[in-house]
Parts: structure tokens; sequence; C-alpha cells
């Protein structure tokens, strides 16, 4: 069976005034998700705000344990990031099978 887990986060940047330092703040958070973790990960909303991010990720994993314990890995990481709020975390966790 396979299980596939997204996360998608409402983020909020602190002192940004604009697209360019927005970017300046998105981007590391996209590499340093993807370097660190076995996920894909992109920018998913809020584009044209400059104050507000939306990050989506997602996982494919063989079992339910392992995909948590990588989901949880990730939330932690977006977290503790003192350079953003996490305002919002939207969790999904599915099979092949769930349809």
């Amino acid at each position: 069976m396979m299980w596939v887990g997204t996360l998608e986060f409402d983020l909020l940047l602190g002192d940004v005034h604009s697209l360019k330092e927005k970017r300046s703040l998105v981007r590391p958070l996209v590499a340093d998700l993807r370097r660190n973790h076995p996920v894909s990960v992109a920018e998913v909303d809020h584009l044209e705000l400059h104050r507000r991010a939306a990050v989506g990720v997602s996982i494919v994993a063989p079992d339910s344990r392992h995909l948590v314990e990588l989901l949880d890995a990730v939330e932690r990481s977006v977290a503790g990031r003192p350079e953003l709020e996490l305002l919002s975390v939207r969790r999904t966790v599915r099979t092949n099978e769930d349809d």
C-alpha cells in the first residue's frame, strides 16, 4: 500500500515590504525543506501578497508510521523558523486505496 501525505502552511512573514523581500524568505525555506527531507515542496498561494505565503509539501511513504514521522519533522522545521509566523497547517493523509 502507498501512503500520501500533504501539508499546507499558511505563513505570515515578518518585516517584509516587497515581493523581492518575500522571495528572500520563501526560497530558502523551500530549499531547506527539499535538502533536509524527502519531500516535494512549492509556494502554492498568496503569490501576489508580500507578507503572506502558502507553502505546500507532499510526501509518499510505504507505511503510515513513517509518513506521520516525516510530516511531523517537516512541520517542526517550518514552525521553528523565527523569521516567519505559522498561522495554520492543514494536513491530509491518504492511501492509494482511498477512493
